[in-house]
């Protein structure tokens, strides 16, 4: 789960939306690009569709959305943008997987290295203790505005084939195999439910906790990652 709670990373990236306008929607931009990799139709594309959501929320201009989806499908020329994965050991031993969306992998490499290295933490091999999910966030409000009942949808959704249901304040997260995200996110729709995200995400299959002044470090090296304009999402085992 990204950070060590998706809804404090989203709540997060929410308030440096209005303070680093700019780059953010760098940011947003790159990730639309990359989505619209694999077709630029929003109802057959939930990551763009996603992607596209975020950027609006952000208040990104219409322009912007359109150009980073043509930039993606093809229409337009440019830059190329990539998707990489750097993977790094922080604060008591802790594990992050740091996605990338970038047009300059010498640049974020250098980058990424340094938020760690300055941190006391360094690149690592990690990723043998994770593995790649549908993660769907669907915030209390939009359960409550449509009067779903909380157990009554997770009976239907572990009929529906999901892995795993996770209560918490502010929602729910839902997990599920790659190839079921799309099937569930339509599944959730037909009830009228509107996902806050969802996306394919490396889980941690072994978590850990932070001892009490481990937790300002990893806090600094969070901060970092999401200030960084071609960090486009990172996946950590702490809980």
């Amino acid at each position: 789960m990204s950070g060590h709670s998706k809804w404090a990373t989203t709540h997060r990236q929410k308030e440096i939306v209005d303070a680093k306008r700019g780059a953010v929607f760098t940011k947003l931009a790159n990730l639309i690009t990359m989505a619209a990799k694999r077709g630029g139709d929003l109802n057959a594309n939930p990551s763009l569709r996603t992607a596209v959501e975020k950027a609006r929320a952000a208040s990104m201009p219409k322009d912007n959305i359109e150009r980073a989806i043509k930039k993606g499908t093809g229409e337009l020329g440019g830059e190329q943008i990539e998707e990489l994965y750097y993977e790094a050991i922080g604060p008591g031993n802790s594990q992050f997987v740091i996605k990338c969306v970038t047009d300059n992998k010498n640049r974020s490499a250098g980058n990424v290295r340094h938020i760690f290295t300055k941190n006391g933490g360094a690149f690592g091999n990690v990723l043998w203790n994770f593995e790649q999910k549908g993660v769907i966030i669907i915030k209390n409000s939009e359960l409550s505005a449509k009067k779903i009942n909380f157990a009554d949808l997770e009976l239907e959704l572990i009929d529906a084939g999901v892995d795993d249901l996770l209560k918490e304040v502010e929602g729910v997260t839902i997990y599920t195999k790659i190839d079921k995200l799309q099937n569930i996110v339509a599944f959730l729709e037909s009830k009228g439910l509107k996902a806050e995200s969802a996306e394919i995400e490396y889980v941690a299959k072994e978590k850990q906790e932070l001892k009490a002044g481990e937790k300002n470090t990893l806090e600094k090296i969070m901060e970092d990652l999401e200030d960084n304009e071609d960090v486009s999402d990172y996946y950590t085992n702490i809980i």
